[in-house]
């Protein structure tokens, strides 16, 4: 009596389970080797829940484990990633959140969050958030936010926010914020806040505050605060407060506050105030 009364439970348990597609080609585009939606899929799948194998995406969904495919998404990249994208060598999504790493490259249309290593290059048309390797270069339509390292250049563009560093150039659409340290130049088209090295030259279209070092000159189209080091110029095209040094001249539009070095001259168009030094 004690079986029988439980056996029709017992099947109740068990039916889903059995009638559940262990091995079941979804559609035309792909295969799911999965229960419930977790476990393999081999194709062009719309996603799944662990491992996905696929040459080119192009109607991707979700994947919430680990995306593999050989070639970037057929058309714009689509679908969400959490967890990992592995491309041998490139791949893309619409948005990828955890570790995304791509031999050749990686293509978000939306924005990467977490770890993204491109072997040539990484980038995305929204945001950059978390660690990025590019190996050519990493560039953003958006903010990038964290650590950010490409062998030519790091662009944004919108806000940069952390360490950038980029071989040749970083730059930012707008605000440039952090440590950042480029080959030739960086450039912020507004404000530039932070620590800034640049081998050619450091500017900023509107303030720049804190220390800037240029090889040949370093620039705000506004005002300039903070410490300044340009090898042949240093000027604001407003108000200059702090320490400058360059060993042809600085110069303010506004007023020259602070100590200021020039190798040829120091000038200002408005109050000099301070300690002014030039060789000429």
């Amino acid at each position: 009596m004690y079986v029988s009364l439980r056996l029709p439970y017992l099947a109740l348990l068990v039916a889903p389970l059995v009638a559940a597609p262990v091995a079941a080609q979804q559609d035309a585009h792909g295969v799911n080797l999965a229960i419930h939606g977790y476990g393999l899929s081999i194709g062009d799948s719309r996603g799944i829940n662990g491992l996905r194998l696929n040459f080119r995406d192009s109607r991707l969904e979700s994947v919430n484990g680990v995306n593999v495919t050989i070639w970037a998404p057929r058309h714009d990249p689509t679908g969400d990633v959490n967890g990992l994208a592995l491309g041998l060598p490139l791949t893309g999504a619409g948005d990828i959140t955890g570790l995304a790493v791509g031999v050749g490259g990686i293509d978000a249309d939306d924005r990467i969050r977490g770890v993204g290593i491109g072997g040539l290059g990484l980038g995305s048309g929204g945001s950059l958030s978390g660690i990025m390797l590019g190996g050519l270069g990493i560039g953003s339509g958006d903010d990038i936010t964290g650590i950010g390292i490409g062998g030519l250049g790091a662009g944004s563009g919108n806000n940069v926010r952390g360490v950038l560093i980029g071989g040749l150039g970083v730059g930012a659409g707008n605000d440039l914020t952090g440590i950042t340290i480029a080959g030739l130049g960086v450039g912020g088209g507004d404000n530039v806040k932070g620590i800034t090295i640049a081998g050619i030259g450091v500017g900023a279209g509107a303030s720049l505050t804190g220390l800037a070092i240029g090889g040949v000159g370093v620039g705000a189209g506004n005002d300039l605060r903070g410490v300044a080091i340009g090898g042949v110029g240093v000027g604001a095209g407003n108000d200059l407060t702090g320490i400058a040094a360059s060993l042809v001249g600085v110069g303010a539009g506004g007023d020259l506050t602070g100590i200021a070095l020039g190798g040829i001259g120091v000038g200002a168009g408005g109050m000099l105030k301070g300690v002014g030094i030039a060789g000429i």
